[in-house]
């Protein structure tokens, strides 16, 4: 039996919350403008420090999150168990890579350092 295993990749991680923060940022800073405020340049303080501590704060969890692919099956946290013949679409999103079944039930393998490699693995692996 055939095994692969996805984890997710540190500079990835690193990549999507720069991402995060530039979007945190330039949103808080269009908040406090649209409110008139004089000190605009705090809602690009804020946006930062707030994704900076999200990440330093759930990288040990996030980063742990491992996905095992079988000849028959994606097995990942929380005892997620998808049989392949059960998997309707496949996608990638940036670094992630959505999984939907055929009941609807949609999951997320983060943080890929090659989603396009991990996409094309699980549908290898379906056919």
């Amino acid at each position: 039996m055939a095994q692969t295993e996805f984890k997710p990749d540190r500079s990835a991680y690193v990549r999507a919350h720069a991402w995060m923060a530039a979007i945190g940022m330039g949103g808080a800073m269009a908040v406090l403008w649209f409110l008139d405020s004089p000190h605009i340049w705090t809602g690009a303080v804020g946006g930062l420090a707030a994704i900076a501590l999200r990440g330093w704060y759930m990288a040990s969890e996030e980063l742990a999150v491992v996905w095992i692919l079988t000849d028959t099956a994606l097995t990942g946290p929380a005892e997620r168990n998808i049989l392949l013949s059960q998997i309707e679409t496949t996608r990638t999103m940036g670094s992630y890579v959505q999984v939907i079944t055929r009941t609807g039930d949609k999951h997320l393998i983060k943080y890929q350092a090659n989603p396009a490699a991990t996409l094309h693995a699980i549908e290898r692996a379906k056919a």
